[in-house]
């Protein structure tokens, strides 16, 4: 299913689903972040807002970027702070709603939809002032391989969305070519059993 689209169609439901996915990644987030400080961040992938309310307690300027019109909706009914600006954009087109650069810039659950990771970084990496991070959360490769993909149900039946899989050096080459160092990689398990399939993969990257 075209990405855009899916998305519209699971924003009205997308807050309330059952989703270890979407949960899992919003600890994950913390627990990366929680200790990184900043001021200025761009969110790609804000969704609802799931992790949006988190990252506003701790920058003092946010920009909110989705690619779905339906998803940014509920995010603005329930994040009103000044501080936030969301955006309606494609990041596989020119970054033209960037006008300054940020401490930290954070992909959640958004690279499994982007086939080419490399120019996606390299945006990433020159809006990211000197010393800054990027954190990147998406469902871990393993759980790919095993046929994991986004997916929801609706009255009409179950939607995939389109997705592509990247090995964990997909990543790490990426971030290396771009100037980014990276800094920390973990995995997050379900109930933290690690003796099950790790489901989100997480990276804290640097600009050198």
């Amino acid at each position: 299913m075209n990405i855009r689209q899916a998305y519209n169609t699971w924003a009205s439901q997308y807050d309330t689903n059952h989703n270890k996915t979407r949960d899992l990644e919003g600890e994950a987030l913390r627990t990366t972040l929680g200790s990184i400080p900043f001021e200025t961040c761009l969110e790609i992938g804000c969704g609802t807002g799931k992790n949006t309310e988190w990252l506003i307690q701790k920058a003092k300027q946010l920009t909110a970027i989705d690619l779905s019109e339906e998803m940014l909706a509920k995010a603005k009914s329930k994040i009103r702070s000044g501080n936030v600006e969301f955006i309606h954009a494609d990041i596989t087109t020119d970054w033209d709603f960037i006008h300054h650069q940020y401490d930290l810039v954070t992909f959640s659950l958004v690279l499994e939809h982007i086939e080419n990771l490399e120019p996606i970084l390299q945006k990433a990496a020159d809006v990211l002032k000197p010393g800054g991070h990027i954190y990147i959360g998406e469902l871990h490769p393993f759980k790919q391989y095993a046929g994991s993909k986004a997916r929801f149900e609706t009255e009409q039946g179950l939607h995939v969305v389109e997705c592509y899989n990247h090995h964990v050096s997909d990543f790490t080459r990426a971030a290396k070519n771009h100037g980014l160092t990276l800094t920390a990689i973990e995995e997050h398990f379900d109930n933290d059993d690690r003796s099950e399939i790790p489901r989100i993969l997480t990276l804290l990257l640097q600009k050198v």
